[in-house]
This record gives structure tokens, sequence and C-alpha cells, in this order.
């Protein structure tokens, strides 16, 4: 049977290859585009060590943009419409909480005059103490500024989260108090701005009905690859609904 196979497919290589292309192509043009991404635009994912993914610090495209649901969003859109000349930024920095995202507000995002500015910060501020009243000013602030040096500024306000990694049946909300009222923070804020708000605990916790926490996150924290999969699933899911 193997052997059939092999000369088939070296005596007719080109049928083959040409199912493949058009396979191929067919997956590609099956992704719909975004509204939110208008030709030429350029999107700024902004945030922590989620976000950061590990990226590269140099021009280097190879690591650019690190290896999180930052990247898998910009690989699939960019190699679906090439034609729209989308640009793809990541400033996420491992560690940072909204007062660091002060610090380097200047110079990380708004220097870079994105039309979309995608922003996940919390989880640090949880860990290291900032108050949830300094957390919400800090962050409303710097949304204000975006807005004010761009109008047209699209903005996408993801929740941060926490999953506990050792749960092995399905989880329905952060088992921290502290992230849930961050949550509820980033809500009113993306209210507030007009801003896409993305629920990546709900995602992750409808994941954990599917299969154990750790299949997609491995210190309540970092999400897996499979994790981040479902982070840019549900980040495409919320933009596309909040720009229909």
């Amino acid at each position: 049977m193997s052997e059939t196979r092999s000369t088939s497919f070296m005596t007719h290589p080109l049928p083959f290859l040409t199912t493949l292309l058009l396979a191929l192509a067919t997956t590609l043009h099956a992704v719909e585009p975004l509204k939110a991404f208008t030709p030429g635009a350029r999107i700024l994912f902004q945030g922590d060590s989620i976000t950061d993914g590990n990226r590269g610090r140099s021009a280097d495209p190879n690591h650019i943009l690190g290896h999180g649901y930052a990247f898998i969003i910009a690989a699939k859109f960019g190699a679906a419409f090439p034609e729209a000349k989308l640009e793809f930024i990541n400033r996420g920095i491992s560690g940072n909480t909204v007062l660091d995202l002060e610090k380097r507000w200047q110079k990380d995002t708004l220097d870079l005059k994105p039309d979309l500015l995608s922003i996940l910060i919390g989880v640090n501020d949880k860990s290291r103490g900032v108050p949830l009243e300094i957390y919400e000013q800090t962050y409303d602030k710097l949304i204000t500024q975006a807005k004010a040096a761009n109008p047209k500024l699209r903005l996408v306000l993801c929740e941060p989260f926490v999953v506990n990694h050792l749960a092995t049946d399905a989880q329905h909300g952060s088992p921290n108090a502290d992230i849930v009222k961050r949550q509820e923070i980033v809500a009113r804020l993306a209210k507030k701005h007009g801003a896409a708000l993305v629920h990546f605990q709900a995602a992750l916790d409808r994941a954990t009905a599917r299969a154990p926490a750790i299949h997609w996150i491995w210190d309540d924290v970092h999400p897996t690859y499979s994790g981040h999969q479902i982070l840019a699933d549900e980040w495409e899911r919320s933009v596309k609904e909040f720009w229909p």
C-alpha cells in the first residue's frame, strides 16, 4: 500500500502539489477580516509577561513579537491579508505593573502612534500590592492620554486572570478576590472609554471543561502554548463582536 502511494506521488507530483496549495490558499482565505484592522493599521500590544512572550529586543522579525497570543494574532492576519500591510508591535515587558507602564507610556505607546491599542495589565499589580484605587486611576490616566494623542484610537482592554493550574475540574471565575476586583475595574474602564473588553478569565475557564487546567496554564498566571491560542481566539472574537 505504501509503495503504491509513493509511486503515485512520484509519477503524478503536480496534481498532489496543486491540491495541497489550493488547500492552503482556501485556509488563508477562510479567515474573516477584522474591521478593527484598517489597511495600513499599526496594532500595538501592551502589557506584562503574558504579552511579552519572551519577545526579542532587536529588529529580528523572527522573534520580535514573542511566542504568545500577540504573535498568534499577528501571524494569522498578517498571512491572510498581506495586501492590508498591517503592522503588529509588541511592547509587553515581563513583571510590569500599571505603574511601570506609566513610566514608559510616552516612549512605548504614545510615540509609536498606534491605530489600535491592546492592553493586558494587572496580575503583577496584585502580587506587588498596587492599591486598587491607584491601579484604576493610573490605568484611566494612561487610556485618556492615548485617546488624546489619537482621537480615532481603537482600544482593546483585556482582563487580568488567575486560574488554579492544579484544578482537575471545570473552573468558574478567578479564585483570587483581588484579581476579580481588578477585572471589574478593567470592565468599568472599557465601558467608560468605549473599548472592546476581552474576557480572558471566562475563556480559560471554558477551556478547563475540556481538559485539566494544567493543559492551558502552568503556574496559575502564564498560559501554555495551548492557553495562548485560547487567548488569541477570545481576543479575536471580542474584537470582531465589538466592531462588527
